[in-house]
């Protein structure tokens, strides 16, 4: 018995405390409650003055009032909400000069149809201080409906503290709750809010851009129903290799009980949506997440009005200039927002010099009209349109949001009929990049994509052409699929100098993670020349890597011990690249360290080796953004002739990497100029020279300056001092758009964008009189570091726009 009074007495509390746990908020019933409610939405920067900044503010009155309430549970209820007297103004004080509100209505501003609409009442299903439904009119424009979801989700509470995700207007959320007794603090995550927006960034980091954020609503309580509401959203945009451009969008609003009066009497009903009905059967339920709604821009330029006014800063001999990269972010917004037609329009009435950089906009565009465009403009059967068609394929390879789309093109051109063969390697080389980039969103397992990983697997062995061959390398070396690590171990111990040389700088830019010990026990072979000979860039490319992938105290050890055994030039270059290590400390250096405490490894007969080889590395801008450093290697042939120059440019951020530059030339057999002996291993060699790039991360297309002695010759003669265009365009760098759905139902929109004019070159002279070479490379660009951009709108639109 005493057992069983004891269950009684427990299962009584349990029953109390659930019932008092799970009373929500209530109306009483016949009051109408008169709030003023306002919302505001300030765009700036970070930091500095508030009057740097601009922004509007809406205010007005609601009036709230109970129409239904559940006759089995009181906290289900339906509640009516009228806004009126709406004003709209600047939300910080402004001369008369910059007010734009400066004698207006709301009338005059919103329209008196879309007024009208936002002061028609409206119905919310409110159980446990959730809204479940939101009803109102399907004719409502979606800005319209927006706001007066903004003005309900300020109604969203709970009397007792605990987290869960649920839905206002910014979203679907994870929520916090902090109750006491007539206080609740509501504490949003925005980042995990999941609504209808959508935005794309940057795939570099380094080049992205980074935010924070936060949401907090207090609401204090009266009699069980609200007497004020205060909710600010913070959000901080900032480039991250430059953290002083940036935005700062913050939104408030406010819900203020001014009084209560008699309201209209509670009707009756069994449920909501049939009491919904019998009030007025044109309401209907819509979501409570806010709606998408575009903001129109009236009187904007059209696109052929922006290209000529910008066309003179995009000609060839202004792309040095800081003002053809700015002109080249504004083309690409006007673009982002033409159709297929109009954008033909321009490329048809472009003048040759210019079309090149109308065509690497258009591409940059990224819009599926720009790319329909530009598809249908282009041929890629002619021959005598190449620049076009490589600068399109570049502008592809560079692209900051690439789709699938994208990537089916470029396969359907691989399949098709392509005039030059340099354009079909262009293709096949940028599509290994384009598959890179959609795996690092997660779309690796596309059709598309798994297609075209498909082709580049099997492309190196399907072939017996070296171009093809090495095509499909490169390719391999863009898309740094894991699946390729073991492809490209075999092909590091090629016979042809050539492929071995792409594959072990392939696997030199892979993670360090996926880098396993049969692949450096093949690459120190190569080193070794355990099992054949191997030409001297071959080995001093294994030796990157080696020295690159955390090396173990055996591996440094060999290293070390191999100087002193080495061609004459290679003994100095990899006597400069342990020095370089140690001097710049790099992360082998620590085991490089210990290894020099052995005597055997450590000797001047080993480090006094001398030569005209070199390797250095330094830093170009250390600050508290970005770090950029550069490095370059050089190796000369024994006789004295330049083998491999190598020059290359980092920028790290945050932990991330990117890869901003390389510039490596090659040159082998040219000794018999001058009637030098070969080094060994490279007796046979075929007359070469070329030179490759690697920009942003993106292996291009690599340029021949003459291959064979016959082509050598007749290119001494007739060869000019013009230097061979390797890259040459307007990329797109940074390129950031979001949409910021805030609580109120209004919008933020905000814009990062970088671009780079950019021409790099290079070239080589000979003299048989003196016997000697002249290698050049030249370099020329501009930057237009950051185009930023915010706007907030809802009823009305309001831009900012600033160059950085």
């Amino acid at each position: 018995m005493k057992q069983l009074l004891f269950l009684l007495c427990l299962t009584y509390c349990f029953i109390s405390s659930s019932t008092g746990a799970s009373a929500g908020p209530r109306l009483n019933n016949d009051r109408l409650y008169k709030f003023r409610y306002s919302t505001e939405v300030l765009l700036g920067r970070p930091q500095g003055s508030p009057k740097g900044g601009t922004g509007y503010k809406i205010s007005s009155d609601v009036n709230i009032n109970l129409v239904w309430r559940n006759p089995e549970n009181e906290d289900d209820q339906l509640l009516k909400l009228e806004i009126s007297n709406v004003k709209v103004e600047n939300a910080i004080p402004l001369s008369k000069k910059n007010n734009i509100f400066l004698d207006t209505t709301a009338e005059s501003i919103l329209g008196k149809e879309k007024l009208a609409f936002l002061q028609t009442p409206f119905i919310v299903h409110w159980r446990l201080g959730k809204l479940r439904s939101f009803y109102t009119y399907k004719a409502e424009p979606a800005t319209i409906r927006n706001l007066k979801r903004g003005v309900a989700s300020m109604l969203m509470m709970q009397l007792r503290s605990g987290k869960m995700v649920e839905a206002d207007a910014s979203g679907k959320c994870f929520v916090e709750y902090k109750a006491s007794k007539d206080l609740v603090i509501r504490t949003k995550d925005v980042e995990s809010c999941k609504n209808t927006e959508t935005g794309f960034t940057t795939h570099s980091q380094v080049l992205g851009v980074s935010g924070k954020s936060s949401s907090a609503t207090v609401i204090t309580l009266r009699d069980s129903f609200i007497e004020s509401a205060v909710s600010e959203e913070t959000y901080v945009l900032s480039v991250n290799a430059r953290h002083t451009t940036a935005t700062k969008v913050t939104s408030r609003q406010i819900l203020t009980l001014e009084k209560t009066e008699v309201g209209p009497p509670e009707v009756g009903g069994k449920d909501a949506a049939s009491v919904v009905k019998s009030l007025d059967a044109n309401l209907m339920s819509l979501g409570v997440i806010a709606e998408k709604a575009k903001p129109r821009c009236k009187g904007c330029p059209s696109l052929m009005e922006t290209w000529k006014s910008l066309r003179a800063q995009l000609e060839p001999d202004s792309l040095a200039k800081a003002s053809a990269p700015r002109s080249f972010l504004s083309l690409i917004q006007s673009l982002r927002k033409s159709t297929k037609t109009d954008i033909l329009k321009v490329l048809r009435n472009c003048s040759k010099t210019a079309l090149p950089q109308l065509v690497d906009a258009v591409t940059s565009a990224q819009t599926p009209a720009s790319l329909e465009a530009i598809l249908e403009f282009l041929n890629f059967s002619k021959k005598e349109e190449l620049v076009l068609q490589e600068r399109f394929l570049y502008a592809c390879g560079f692209a900051s949001n690439p789709t699938e789309t994208v990537l089916q093109s470029l396969l359907d051109i691989s399949k098709g009929k392509i005039g030059s063969p340099d354009i079909k390697e262009s293709v096949v080389i940028i599509m290994g990049a384009i598959v890179r980039k959609l795996c690092q969103k997660g779309a690796c397992d596309l059709p598309t994509v798994v297609q075209v990983k498909q082709m580049m697997l099997a492309g190196p062995d399907s072939t017996q052409e070296e171009s093809e061959v090495q095509m499909y390398l490169l390719a391999l070396k863009n898309s740094l699929l894991p699946e390729a690590i073991p492809l490209l171990t075999r092909y590091a111990e090629s016979e042809v100098g050539a492929f071995s040389t792409i594959a072990l700088t392939a696997l030199q830019r892979y993670d360090e993670e996926l880098i396993t010990d049969e692949v450096k026990r093949t690459v120190n072979r190569v080193y070794h020349q355990n099992r054949r000979v191997y030409e001297k860039n071959v080995r001093a490319a294994a030796a990157d890597v080696i020295l690159g992938c955390k090396p173990s105290y055996m591996e440094v050890k060999n290293v070390l011990l191999s100087i002193g055994h080495l061609p004459h030039e290679m003994n100095k270059y990899m006597l400069s690249k342990i020095q370089d290590i140690l001097r710049f400390q790099m992360p082998a250096s620590k085991i490089v360290r210990q290894v020099m405490k052995d005597m055997i490894s450590h000797n001047y007969d080993r480090f006094s080796k001398v030569g005209s080889s070199s390797s250095y590395s330094g830093y170009m801008a250390r600050d508290a953004d970005v770090t950029s450093t550069y490095s370059l290697d050089i190796l000369y042939s024994g006789s004295g002739i330049l083998r491999r120059s190598n020059m290359n440019i980092y920028g790290m951020s945050k932990g991330a990497l990117l890869h901003g530059l390389q510039v490596a030339i090659e040159a082998q057999g040219l000794e018999s100029l001058i009637a030098a002996t070969p080094d060994e291993g490279e007796e046979d060699l075929e007359s070469f020279a070329g030179m490759s790039a690697l920009l942003f991360d993106v292996q291009l297309r690599p340029v021949t300056f003459f291959k064979g002695y016959s082509d050598l010759m007749s290119k001494m003669f007739s060869m000019s001092s013009d230097p061979i265009s390797v890259v040459k365009g307007l990329i797109l760098l940074t390129d950031h758009s979001q949409v910021i759905q805030l609580q109120s139902g209004l919008k933020a929109g905000a814009e990062f964008q970088g671009g780079l004019a950019i021409d790099i070159s290079g070239g080589m002279e000979f003299s048989l009189w003196y016997r000697e070479s002249k290698t050049s490379v030249n370099n020329r660009g501009s930057v237009g570091c950051c185009r930023q951009r915010h706007s907030g709108y809802g009823l009305c639109e309001h831009r900012s726009r600033g160059q950085f």
